[in-house]
């Protein structure tokens, strides 16, 4: 093998958890039961996946660690925020994800990991009614200031980091979606006004999650935003990391729908088939669904949902074909079937002569199950970027994430494609590995 151009894994990891609830636990737990060799951590490509390296008499394939220098489970500390109090093992039985069986074996872990106080604002997240919250310094009003968050979270990842003895740290949203912030150029556009909006505490445009990504990357912390919240998906919060030159990954975590979405699309524009219309509709009953329940914040998810077709199958490129095809997404919010999520997918399609055809898709699927594996990948990822000396947006990523960050400010267009993100995302570890990056991106 060449010689990796990447900093060594040395030390602990720590991660970090913006939310302890059913995505965080069944994350943190089946990664406690991994490394004890009691479970598989089936679905994450960094523990299983081969990729090649080479070409022809050189040609071979490896796996992730085998290439680059992830950093190893046992080297994993896990920390977290929640606005309510249990501790990892209240939160991971609560959540019923998880069979009792797979918990107890890491109680005592799980039990150990206590959230510190979430810098909430109940106008983002309005089903949620938590008191595990930050209070005012001053003990006058409901909550800190945005600027005093911030402040306060920089002095959780400073007594996080020395408590545990990390080397490094990353931190990970996987929390909530929060209602929809539109991007604003008098608050959004630079660093500087971003920070002054902060001081003046504007409510209005600066929501929770940004004030964790600004903590996080002032501490030398990359940050992953697992919901499809702005947050760092602003020029602000780019010029910050490119400042502070660390990763940032965003957002929203792909795995049920948009994951068949993303993957089933490019059949048919391979095939060359029309496309009339695509109607997505899901239930849902964890805390997720039930926040989603709220218009204001399913206005975010929906953003976030839409945008994954549009940039697959083109208008511009294939005009006869999908120039207007209507797309519609619902979410609805069904206690019944806690995290075990079910979709539909309705897709009219149109072949030979445009004679019409129907394609139906039913997924039941495990919401925290698919997400675990993600947060995973993402985490040991995004710690690697950051030791290869990788800053700003990481595209690489795009493969994990829903609506994938691109410079909407030079009309950049996402890649949305699963097979084209699983490219960038080779050809990145290539790179890192010391190789070529030798596959094309068609």
């Amino acid at each position: 093998m060449k010689q990796s151009n990447v900093q060594p894994a040395e030390g602990k990891l720590g991660i970090l958890c913006v939310g302890l609830g059913a995505v965080a636990t069944t994350f943190i737990t089946g990664t406690l039961m991994a490394r004890k060799g009691l479970a598989k951590p089936v679905g994450a490509l960094t523990q299983y996946d081969r990729l090649r390296v080479g070409r022809g008499n050189d040609k071979k394939y490896v796996g992730y660690g085998e290439l680059v220098p992830l950093a190893s489970l046992d080297d994993l500390v896990f920390g977290a925020w929640d606005v309510y109090p249990q501790n990892a093992f209240q939160s991971a039985m609560y959540a019923r994800v998880l069979d009792e069986k797979d918990i107890l074996p890491v109680r005592d872990e799980l039990e150990r990991i206590v959230p510190m106080a979430a810098a909430f604002d109940k106008n983002y997240a309005r089903r949620l009614d938590g008191d595990n919250v930050k209070r005012p310094a001053d003990g006058k009003g409901e909550r800190p200031t945005r600027w005093e968050m911030v402040e306060m979270l920089r002095e959780d990842i400073r007594r996080f980091k020395m408590a545990n003895g990390c080397a490094r740290l990353v931190m990970l949203w996987a929390a909530s979606t929060e209602i929809y912030v539109p991007f604003d150029k008098t608050v959004h556009a630079t660093l500087s006004d971003l920070e002054a909006a902060m001081k003046a505490d504007d409510c209005d445009h600066v929501a929770p999650s940004m004030c964790y990504a600004y903590a996080a990357l002032r501490e030398g912390v990359p940050f992953i935003m697992g919901a499809p919240n702005t947050t760092v998906d602003i020029p602000a919060m780019w010029q910050l990391a490119a400042e502070t030159h660390l990763p940032i990954a965003g957002k929203d975590f792909k795995t049920g729908q948009t994951l068949v979405k993303s993957g089933f699309a490019p059949i048919i524009g391979t095939r060359c088939l029309g496309l009339d219309g695509w109607f997505s509709t899901n239930i849902l009953g964890n805390r997720d669904g039930l926040v989603l329940d709220e218009p204001d914040n399913f206005r975010t998810k929906e953003v976030s949902k839409l945008s994954t077709l549009e940039t697959i199958l083109k208008a511009d490129d294939q005009p006869d074909l999908y120039s207007d095809y209507y797309h519609k997404v619902r979410i609805n919010y069904y206690p019944p079937r806690n995290d075990s999520k079910e979709s539909w997918d309705n897709i009219d399609i149109r072949g030979w002569m445009n004679y019409p055809m129907q394609i139906k898709i039913n997924f039941l699927c495990r919401d925290s199950i698919l997400a675990a594996p993600v947060c995973l990948d993402l985490c040991l990822l995004i710690d690697l970027a950051a030791r290869a000396g990788r800053e700003g947006i990481q595209r690489f990523l795009s493969f994990y994430l829903k609506s994938p960050m691109h410079d909407f400010t030079q009309n950049e267009t996402p890649v949305n494609n699963l097979y084209q993100q699983y490219t960038m995302l080779k050809n990145a570890l290539r790179e890192m590995g010391g190789y070529e990056a030798d596959e094309e991106l068609d």
